[in-house]
């Protein structure tokens, strides 16, 4: 599944980005200017929090996604429903990338996100609006 992929790379960027900000703080040399020491080993610590911040709120996805069933979504638009619009293709599941499936493009979006708010709990031939623009549900599956 591609959202599972989109969520490896994402980890992989994440892991890469807080070893390189430990190295940072580890080859960190103390300076005759001791504050400036101290700040570049904060400014480091605070680039590893992030990403651990980072690395937990894909952990939650991770968790989001493993409670999908494939195919089982039924005719309402909630979790693992793939929804075909007027205006693009979706996969609720969770916030992703665009995503190419036998050539055709969906958008991987969450129930929490604007537009998967809007079309939660609908059916195919119901509408809604986002932005100005009208939305109208051709299918859900």
């Amino acid at each position: 599944m591609q959202c599972v992929a989109y969520l490896k790379n994402k980890e992989a960027e994440i892991r890469a980005a807080i070893a390189e900000a430990q190295e940072a703080a580890a080859n960190e040399t103390k300076s005759s200017a001791g504050d400036k020491f101290e700040t570049g080993r904060e400014s480091m610590q605070q680039e590893i929090d992030l990403s651990l911040t980072r690395l937990a709120e894909l952990n939650k996805q991770k968790e989001a996604l493993d409670l999908i069933i494939p195919g089982q979504s039924g005719s309402v638009v909630a979790p693992g429903s793939v929804v075909r619009t007027n205006n693009g293709n979706y996969y609720v599941a969770i916030s992703a990338r665009q995503l190419i499936v036998q050539g055709e493009k969906f958008f991987g979006i969450s129930l929490s996100s604007p537009v998967g708010e809007k079309m939660a709990g609908r059916r195919s031939g119901e509408s809604f609006e986002l932005n100005g623009k009208t939305y109208v549900i051709e299918s859900v599956s």
